[in-house]
């Protein structure tokens, strides 16, 4: 079987779009993903969005979100951006609706090439999360290697766990990442952000993506560390996040409203998978 894929990149983060509202086929299986997503065996990905029709009328299409170890999770910010400039591509309509895992999701593709995307508002109900706490808290305690680190904990339709840092260029991204993903208090486990605050209105960011290891840009993982910034009080409304792939701006206005996700999507290749 043979599938047409585009591949692309936001903020360096590679994703690969299959578009399959036409043919509605099932999404490979784990072994034949963790092959694709693989640049020695097929076209590499960090995430492959699998785009299908959507059961809700608004929306004009589905998507899963596959990490490149074959796992399915159930959201993906700069992925979200690429499907929507694939659909704009192909459409005179600019503004869309789509059905993600985690809920519906707004996207509006720019004349410029910037995507902006409605990533949902964020939930810090630890069973929610999930995450294993008694109450819910700003920071927590979490115990890694004999040492307590303190730590944001919410959800942007995927968890993930903040750690402030002095520095992104010598942060325990290799040691601390697989660890907190793997913590025993994160039953499904965590993607994890190590943010270095520049000032109120400008980040660093490294993440560690749960199931993936470190990327070069996690869209949910920007969204993650502004909330958490703001919630500390350390950060404004609309903040400048700088990841080792590129620069997006995350707004959000706190309470429950959305969060909203700004930044580039930019066609890599497209081709043919052969399954």
């Amino acid at each position: 079987m043979q599938l047409a894929f585009t591949k692309m990149q936001g903020a360096g983060n590679q994703i690969v779009v299959v578009d399959q509202r036409d043919e509605n086929l099932p999404p490979p299986s784990p072994s034949d993903l963790r092959r694709l997503g693989d640049a020695a065996t097929g076209p590499g990905f960090d995430q492959l969005m699998w785009v299908g029709p959507a059961r809700d009328e608004s929306a004009a299409a589905s998507y899963r979100v596959f990490n490149a170890d074959g796992s399915e999770v159930e959201q993906c910010g700069n992925g979200v951006r690429c499907v929507a400039w694939m659909l704009a591509r192909s459409s005179t309509e600019k503004s869309f609706s789509l059905e993600s895992p985690a809920g519906l999701i707004e996207a509006t593709v720019f004349d410029d090439g910037q995507v902006s995307v409605n990533m949902g508002s964020p939930e810090f109900d630890p069973a929610r999360v999930p995450f294993v706490a008694e109450d819910q808290l700003d920071c927590y305690d979490l115990g890694v290697f004999g040492r307590s680190h303190a730590v944001s904990v919410l959800s942007m339709g995927n968890p993930h766990c903040v750690l402030l840092v002095d520095s992104i260029a010598v942060a325990d991204v290799d040691r601390l990442g697989p660890a907190i993903e793997q913590h025993e208090r994160f039953p499904a486990a965590t993607n994890v952000g190590f943010m270095c605050i520049l000032d109120r209105s400008n980040i660093e960011l490294r993440v560690h993506e749960r199931g993936v290891g470190e990327t070069l840009a996690c869209g949910t993982g920007a969204c993650a560390a502004v909330v958490a910034g703001q919630r500390l009080g350390r950060l404004d409304e609309e903040v400048a996040v700088q990841l080792p792939g590129g620069q997006l701006v995350v707004s959000w206005h706190g309470g429950t409203t959305p969060v909203w996700l700004t930044g580039n999507a930019e066609l890599i290749s497209e081709g043919m998978i052969d399954l």
